[in-house]
């Protein structure tokens, strides 16, 4: 290995014009002087040895650079592409020479010069600091930017409703579409780990992502939502189940090295994304279904206000759950209950024609599902070790972290206002 501090191995000879007015040892090629009253003390932790023979030139007037460099270094200067660890030693460091000058004068500017070092370099040192920290509400998103990025996303859902509702259709094929490629991501980044008796929990190969079928995952995504709108229930059914089987299917041809992991995060992938949002669409498929869909998305969005606004003016002294999600307070989920159960006796009332107490029932069963439905998310990010699923959503992390609540919430509406009105 090469040791020259410069990147390169000195010549049997120095180039022409390499220097010869520089005093001993600032050639890089030429040889140093011992240097004895400019050697200082062994810093702590160091050899006193090295700094002894240099004190006394045990090195030698042959050495090079290189073979006097020692191995306590100050810094790193980045000149002229090369890199170069500065030695403490005084006149190691190009932009601080030696003074050869004797007297009070030397020991002044000397002085100077370890003052100087104890200053952080501007010019030619590479320093790290701490980005600034980006400001954030007391529940830990920047709130502003958060209700800036709903709004859009709200304004989008309501747009594709009252226009086209068949639009509505694409919205979620789209959403669910960037949702699998955020959840395939989180999964790739998964590694196993394994025990003290070197097991893993399913089998796994250790420091290997769980890897899913993406392809099969997104053309099931099409037909399963597709199905939904033109066929109803069953025909969301009959589309889940080939789903699962492709997706099986596909993964078997890539060998048997972790399958059974991979085929049940593929399988549970098909479930958890397209099936559950299939139920917004089979809402959608009714003669009013653009209000229950606006109905359903409106309980959700005052859930998850409700029990924002709770926990941030309570304090949430009560975790719901602090192993899983230590954000989340009983007096934030109570909040998130009480405007869902009133937006939802608005809205049954206004838009279908329903009972106030039958809507105050659809919006109370959204809120406990959709809190459930976050903490079942919070709990595949502890377990995948992640803390949002992308960052496509400023102020709001993935679009995963959205749709968790609303996907859990999607089939426990459809149900109800099937039932009630």
């Amino acid at each position: 290995m090469n040791d020259s501090t410069w990147g390169g191995t000195p010549p049997a000879d120095p180039p022409a014009g390499a220097h010869p007015d520089l005093p001993p040892g600032h050639d890089p090629y030429g040889a140093y002087g011992a240097w004895p009253e400019q050697v200082p003390d062994a810093p702590t932790g160091q050899d006193q040895a090295h700094y002894d023979a240099v004190r006394s030139g045990g090195y030698g007037d042959g050495a090079t650079r290189a073979q006097q460099h020692f191995p306590a270094g100050v810094g790193v200067r980045t000149q002229d592409d090369h890199t170069q660890v500065l030695s403490p030693i005084a006149g190691h460091d190009p932009g601080d020479e030696p003074d050869l000058r004797s007297g009070s004068s030397a020991r002044e500017d000397s002085a100077r010069v370890d003052a100087a070092r104890l200053e952080p370099r501007r010019e030619g040192l590479v320093v790290t600091e701490e980005p600034p920290a980006k400001p954030v509400g007391k529940a830990g998103r920047n709130l502003p930017q958060a209700i800036a990025v709903g709004a859009g996303l709200g304004g989008i859902i309501v747009a594709s409703l009252l226009t086209l509702p068949v639009l509505f259709v694409g919205v979620v094929l789209l959403a669910v579409l960037v949702g699998l490629w955020e959840l395939a991501g989180a999964f790739g980044r998964a590694e196993a780990v394994a025990d003290a008796s070197g097991r893993t929990a399913q089998g796994a190969t250790v420091g290997r992502g769980i890897r899913i079928p993406v392809i099969p995952l997104a053309v099931g995504t099409v037909a399963m939502l597709v199905a939904a709108y033109a066929r109803g229930a069953e025909g969301l059914a009959i589309a889940t189940a080939l789903t699962a089987i492709a997706v099986m299917l596909w993964r078997m041809t890539e060998g048997p090295e972790d399958f059974l992991r991979d085929m049940t995060a593929g399988v549970f992938t098909v479930f958890y994304l397209p099936f559950l949002a299939g139920f917004a669409v089979l809402m959608l498929a009714d003669d009013d279904g653009a209000q229950r869909v606006l109905t359903f998305i409106i309980l959700v969005v005052c859930a998850d206000t409700g029990a924002y606004a709770a926990g941030v003016t309570s304090g949430g002294p009560h975790k719901m759950a602090p192993r899983i999600s230590p954000g989340k307070s009983w007096e934030g989920f109570a909040g998130g209950v009480f405007l869902a159960a009133v937006a939802g006796a608005v809205c049954v009332t206004t838009m279908l024609d329903g009972a106030w107490w039958q809507g105050a029932v659809v919006g109370v069963a959204a809120a406990a599902v959709s809190a459930l439905g976050d903490l079942a998310e919070s709990m595949i990010k502890r377990d995948l070790k992640v803390k949002d699923m992308g960052n496509l959503l400023p102020g709001h992390g993935g679009l995963m972290d959205r749709l968790d609540s609303l996907l859990a919430a999607a089939p426990v509406v459809w149900l109800l206002l099937a039932a009630f009105v």
